[in-house]
This record gives C-alpha cells, sequence and structure tokens, in this order.
C-alpha cells in the first residue's frame, strides 16, 4: 500500500479507506494536545480542536444513525441534531473521551454503511434524494475540511509566533 491508502482496486474499498484516512487526520490535529489546548478558542466561531472532533461525531451519527438507520433521536449514542449544539464540548469530557466517542460513531456507521450498496438512495428533504456513495464522498469531504481547519489550529497553539526571518 502507498503513503496514500488504497489508490487502485474496488471503489467501496477506495472509499472507505480515504473516509477512514480523513477520519484519523482529523483526530491526529489533536492528539497529545493538553486539556487546556485542547478547548483554546483561537478563531470567532466555536471552533477548537476538541470541538471539530465532537462535530465529526455529531456528523456521524445525522448521517448514518439517524439518516441512514433510521434511528430516533433517542437512539443515537450521543448528540444528532443538525445544530450549533454538534460543536458543544462538556467541562467533564476530556480530550481523550471525545477522541473515543469519534471512534465509536464512525464504527457505527462504517456497520451500517455495510448494510448499504453505493447506489442505495434515500430522500433526505434539505438535500433531495442521496446515494450512499454521495453520504460517503460528503463525509471524506466535511473531515478533510474539518482536519485542514485543525491543522491551522494547532499551528496556532504550537507556534503562536511566526518565525520571520525576513
Amino acid at each position: 500500500m502507498s503513503n496514500f491508502g488504497i489508490t487502485t482496486g474496488a471503489e467501496r474499498a477506495v472509499i472507505n479507506d480515504m473516509l477512514d484516512r480523513n477520519r484519523a487526520a482529523l483526530t491526529d490535529t489533536a492528539r497529545g494536545l493538553s486539556e487546556d489546548d485542547a478547548r483554546r478558542r483561537l478563531v470567532a466561531s466555536l471552533t477548537t480542536p476538541i470541538s471539530l472532533i465532537k462535530h465529526a461525531a455529531a456528523a456521524e451519527r445525522i448521517w448514518f444513525q439517524r439518516f441512514w438507520a433510521g434511528l430516533d433521536e433517542s437512539e443515537c449514542d450521543g448528540y444528532s441534531r443538525r445544530d450549533e449544539g454538534t460543536f458543544a464540548v462538556g467541562d467533564d469530557e476530556s480530550l481523550e473521551d471525545v477522541i473515543a466517542e469519534f471512534e465509536r460513531a464512525s464504527q457505527r456507521s462504517r456497520d451500517i454503511a455495510a448494510r448499504f450498496d453505493l447506489d442505495d438512495t434515500k430522500c433526505r428533504p434539505r438535500e433531495g434524494t442521496v446515494s450512499m456513495r454521495w453520504t460517503l464522498l460528503l463525509l471524506i469531504q466535511e473531515f478533510a475540511r474539518h482536519a485542514g481547519h485543525g491543522d491551522i489550529i494547532r499551528e496556532q497553539i504550537d507556534f503562536p509566533t511566526p518565525n520571520r526571518s525576513y
């Protein structure tokens, strides 16, 4: 396997690998941070290293538990509403807790997604008819974007003063 993961072969394997690589890239942006640094707000929004992972766990539940599995909110293993609450991290939640929550939600998503073919579709009022393929690609995009946000925030935490040698 290359440094880019699975680059040829069955479409499902390539998509699943890319999604898992983006999941890992997101959590890697926060691993090793102190609890204080994981909660540091360096931008105007609710975005912090830990809140990005919390939000990603909610996205997993919204798309796979609520939408594809058809579970009621009370049946989901955590927050699953589409609102700003997806970024909310409790004072009693550690970075390790939130990463574990995301990993559990991701595994449940894998299990749910495996029950569907890539071409299976469902109708969602906001997006219209979407396929499992589209959902997986959406989350690849979502987690890649948030991993980029996490990279920038991590750089701000680790190197708050740029080295300007010019």
